[in-house]
């Protein structure tokens, strides 16, 4: 006997095309020891600017082969990390195959292609004021807008905005503007002294380079045409 089903019943699924685009983790080695002193340098302990990214991971650049079992030890290390691996890409078919025995997904070079995170949220999103000094070793992150310091960000501290950085006080450790992609943003500060800047992902070392013209005096920082620029700020 069939089940009569009324015409005027809601279809209880559909399926639907879907354009798939991941952030891709290109690992060039799968010892976990270099792996996690490179994330730790790149992304530091607490939030970072790719926390929550979703990651398609590119096995295009291993030299070896990765067992099951190593695939699922890099997943793990990303988590630690605050990322989400669910994916994987490229390799040959043995290295597909031990990424769906870990748990991955296989997708196609279709699928993904490699993205810069996500820009700034279009929802205006007030800045964020920080008034005490940044510690060496400690990280400020203004997700979705800009940062402000009225103080002190000291050698070996990170000052991280989604939107631009303004720092009232001796810029001394590293800043990055634009961290989600916006290369439009900038960095300000009164007296620059600092360790490392970056626009939009676009990273410089400043160490002992700045001229004197520069060095501790006021001073912005921005992109043009994909290089950074650091000018004076007048007055």
């Amino acid at each position: 006997m069939s089940l009569q089903i009324p015409a005027d019943t809601p279809v209880a699924f559909e399926f639907k095309s879907l354009s798939l685009k991941l952030l891709s983790f290109v690992p060039a080695t799968l010892d976990a020891a270099r792996l996690e002193a490179a994330l730790r340098d790149k992304l530091g302990d607490g939030e970072h600017m790719l926390s929550g990214e979703q990651l398609a991971i590119d096995f295009d650049s291993l030299p070896t082969l990765p067992s099951a079992m190593e695939i699922a030890a890099l997943m793990q290390l990303l988590r630690q990390f605050g990322l989400k691996p669910v994916a994987a890409r490229g390799g040959n078919d043995d290295q597909q195959a031990a990424a769906r025995e870990a748990g991955l997904v296989v997708l196609s070079d279709e699928a993904t292609a490699v993205v810069p995170p996500a820009k700034q949220v279009e929802k205006p999103v007030p800045a964020m004021i920080v008034s005490r000094p940044v510690r060496t070793g400690q990280q400020v992150y203004a997700r979705g807008g800009d940062l402000v310091v009225l103080a002190l960000v000291s050698a070996g501290a990170e000052v991280i905005a989604d939107g631009n950085i303004h720092v009232y006080a001796p810029l001394r450790g590293r800043a990055l503007a634009g961290a989600r992609g916006d290369v439009s943003a900038r960095i300000f500060t009164t007296c620059l002294e600092a360790e490392l800047v970056s626009i939009g992902g676009v990273y410089r070392t400043l160490d002992d380079a700045l001229p004197t013209s520069l060095k501790s005096k006021p001073a912005q920082v921005l992109l043009d045409q994909e290089k950074l620029v650091i000018e004076a700020l007048a007055g």
